[in-house]
């Protein structure tokens, strides 16, 4: 349930702090008294309400620690019960931010009744590993709680060892249960018994004992051949299945004389057994009859049995038959169903054994653990570690408090805020490590268990990821990440690309590209994308095209060959005269095609270079926009609205909001490749391609060409002259008549 409701809320005078980071406001949880009042915050202002144990950056004794119903899974009632327990046994629980490993003795609370008893369990720690004089406890000494209990009988846990008995014959008892029974794990770190499991096993041995002195108060009825019952059973049941089979053929032999051939075995049989090397277990030999069918024909004992089943009718002749009908060569029919009624009580007496997993032992040793009085010895033994529940417990928190004050401020700022990921430096939990590749390092790499399932719910959250199967070198370790790209392009990133992966601990791991999950990495792709495309599908028309031509060049070759080879030669027509109206008719189409085509540039050049010149930068700006400017829209909207929460969903986490990633705190994420600030750069490279002079010509053709086309039209004089209005200048530049006067006309 949530720790307060909107209207409990709006009574709360504790005024929280929050700041806007990945597009939605996170707590800051920097007092004292953010801590204490954790509780009293609406969850729905939680980053994180749940995250699973597994896959995350982050100390799994700690996690384990905090798993108060061992799901799997760290949920909020969980974290606000951790951190109420912490602050209450500290004197000042701002602390916490320190992330010490370190436990000042004097930290603790001793005014707080479970502090002054945590404070006195943490000496007694101290003191039972050789530092009573110490003024801290640290992670170190307690990170292996088992070392604390293994010189002690008793440690509060309700298991006693083989250790915690005083007597060789009590340790014995312990030790017989254990090898019937599944023990448990004692605090010392050694396998022993519970007050549930001694109980069970006590029951089941009197419950079996008291099934088995059944049986031998009747001994004749229930165990006829006494302690040997049991193995000349196992013997007898091996073999009866092939007795009954004998004599029932043999009394179909004395039905029909005719079927007496038929019932043994026939040539073809031992044929075929007789191609390969013969031992008693061979399957063919095994399939043969115990010996040979005749009429009413009683089954020798001691001579004329089939190899395979000689060992086990000897057996049952020493442990069954001689004791039941005495010492006989030959068994009748009548007589094998004499020895086959001395069993049915046995049976039936077998039917009732109780089930259980007392088999290891013997009855005798059964009797003596009951006749013994050990139940009441273990129950005591019980008793005495029980007694001591609270001092270990004591000890146990003392554990807790330790790793708390290390890691739970900083397991708060991944999971009620999202402070470690949006920093300069993003160093969150669920960051699994980084992923160089293709120039790049991914920062933003998560651990996957299932790629599909992942990569399903991963999808939506509109950013570019590479599933990377990761091995290490020299071990059979493997584990599937997932890499966010963030800056750069997806030009050269495809499935079977190799990279490295460091996890956190800094060790190697060889990355393969398994799948992609395309999205904008960028705006600088979106932009180039269009043409990309365009020459991409020009290269792929231009190499159909010449493979389709080479091709058919191949196959015209081919045909003609065939046919020149296969044809007489008298008979080879003779070659078609050269038709010249056909070829002036595609030269005049592909004039005209030409000719259309330059009339076109033509037209383009010539209005292009009719503008004023300060048009032109923007004519060609405008053209590229109208190309590119649709896909950097839409990219810069996907851009824009990136979420981390599908993905950790998709890794079992129960993110509470939209986590945005934008353009500029994805290049904290993925790192491009940059030369060093110091670095000296040599530009002449001794393999580059060598330069060829007719671009050079070609160049210098467009640009006189240009000059040219621009004096034709007297262009220089429109732009320089008047750009404005060229057409109105010139018209109001032309001179006026001038007056025509007659000055002769004055003359004498």
């Amino acid at each position: 349930m949530p720790a307060s409701t909107d209207f409990a809320n709006d009574k709360k005078a504790h005024q929280w702090q929050f700041v806007r980071l990945g597009g939605f406001d996170q707590v800051k949880l920097e007092r004292t008294e953010d801590l204490v009042a954790l509780a009293d915050l609406d969850q729905k202002l939680w980053t994180a309400l749940s995250c699973p144990t597994q896959g995350l950056h982050f100390d799994p004794r700690t996690l384990a620690l905090l798993d108060s119903d061992n799901d799997g899974r760290i949920r909020a009632p969980e974290i606000i019960d951790a951190i109420q327990w912490t602050t209450a046994r500290l004197i000042n629980p701002l602390d916490l931010k320190q992330g010490n490993s370190v436990l000042p003795l004097a930290a603790i609370d001793q005014a707080h009744p479970e502090g002054a008893n945590l404070l006195a369990s943490a000496r007694e720690v101290l003191k039972i590993i050789d530092k009573a004089d110490a003024n801290e406890i640290s992670i170190a000494d307690v990170a292996d709680i088992a070392q604390i209990f293994a010189h002690t009988r008793f440690n509060g846990d309700g298991v006693i060892p083989v250790k915690a008995a005083d007597d060789e014959a009590s340790q014995q008892v312990i030790e017989d249960i254990l090898s019937c029974i599944e023990g448990v794990l004692d605090r010392s770190g050694e396998m022993g018994v519970n007050q549930e499991q001694v109980d069970g096993f006590f029951e089941q041995a009197q419950t079996y004992v008291d099934w088995w002195n059944v049986g031998s108060a009747s001994s004749s009825h229930h165990l006829p051949l006494g302690a040997g019952t049991k193995s000349a059973v196992e013997n007898y049941k091996l073999v009866k299945p092939k007795i009954d089979d004998y004599f029932t053929r043999c009394q179909l032999a004395a039905f029909d004389q005719q079927a007496a051939t038929l019932l043994n075995p026939s040539v073809a049989q031992y044929e075929q057994i007789s191609l390969q090397d013969l031992s008693p277990t061979d399957a063919g030999l095994i399939a043969l009859p115990l010996a040979k069918i005749e009429a009413d024909k009683p089954l020798s004992l001691t001579t004329d049995l089939n190899p395979a089943w000689a060992s086990q009718i000897t057996k049952l002749h020493q442990e069954v038959l001689k004791p039941f009908l005495g010492n006989i060569d030959n068994l009748s029919l009548a007589q094998w169903q004499e020895v086959n009624g001395k069993f049915s009580d046995y049976d039936s007496w077998l039917q009732n054994k109780p089930a259980g997993t007392l088999e290891s032992l013997d009855i005798d040793r059964l009797q003596a653990i009951l006749a013994g009085g050990y139940h009441d010895v273990l129950n005591q033994l019980i008793a005495k570690d029980m007694a001591l529940t609270a001092e270990a417990e004591a000890i146990e928190s003392v554990e807790r408090l330790i790793y708390y004050y290390r890691d739970l401020y900083r397991l708060l700022n991944n999971f009620v805020s999202f402070r470690d990921f949006y920093s300069p430096a993003p160093n969150s939990i669920f960051q699994a490590g980084t992923l160089y590749i293709d120039g790049r390092s991914c920062n933003l790499c998560l651990s996957v268990a299932d790629v599909t399932q992942h990569s399903a719910l991963a999808s939506s959250s509109l950013i570019f990821l590479a599933y990377c199967e990761c091995t290490r070198p020299g071990t059979q370790e493997t584990m599937t990440i997932a890499a966010a790209f963030t800056a750069g392009d997806s030009d050269n990133l495809m499935q079977g690309r190799n990279g490295i992966f460091y996890d956190r601990q800094g060790h190697d791991w060889d990355a393969t590209i398994v799948k992609i999950i395309e999205h904008p990495i960028s705006i600088s792709q979106a932009f180039w994308s269009p043409y990309k495309r365009l020459g991409k599908m020009v290269s792929e028309q231009i190499e159909k095209f010449a493979a389709a031509r080479d091709k058919d060049a191949q196959d015209k070759t081919l045909a003609n060959t065939t046919a020149v080879a296969a044809a007489p030669a008298s008979t080879t027509p003779p070659a078609p005269p050269f038709d010249i109206a056909r070829f002036a008719g595609i030269f005049a189409a592909i004039g005209l095609a030409v000719g259309a085509i330059g009339t076109m540039l033509a037209s383009i050049a010539s209005g292009f270079l009719s503008l004023v010149w300060w048009q032109m930068p923007l004519a060609l700006l405008g053209i590229m926009l109208i190309i590119s400017g649709p896909s950097m829209l839409i990219a810069a909207l996907k851009l824009r609205h990136r979420n981390l929460a599908p993905i950790l969903d998709a890794c079992g986490w129960a993110i509470n909001t939209q986590a945005l990633i934008n353009i500029p705190f994805g290049r904290l994420l993925t790192g491009t490749a940059k030369l060093p600030q110091n670095a000296e750069r040599q530009l002449i490279d001794p393999f580059a391609d060598k330069k060829t002079p007719w671009r050079r010509y070609l160049l210098l053709a467009i640009f006189f060409g240009a000059l040219l086309l621009v004096w034709q039209k007297n262009l220089s004089q429109q732009w320089l002259v008047n750009p404005a209005k060229p057409e109105a200048a010139s018209q109001t530049q032309t001179p006026a008549p001038a007056p025509v006067t007659n000055k002769t006309a004055n003359k004498p």
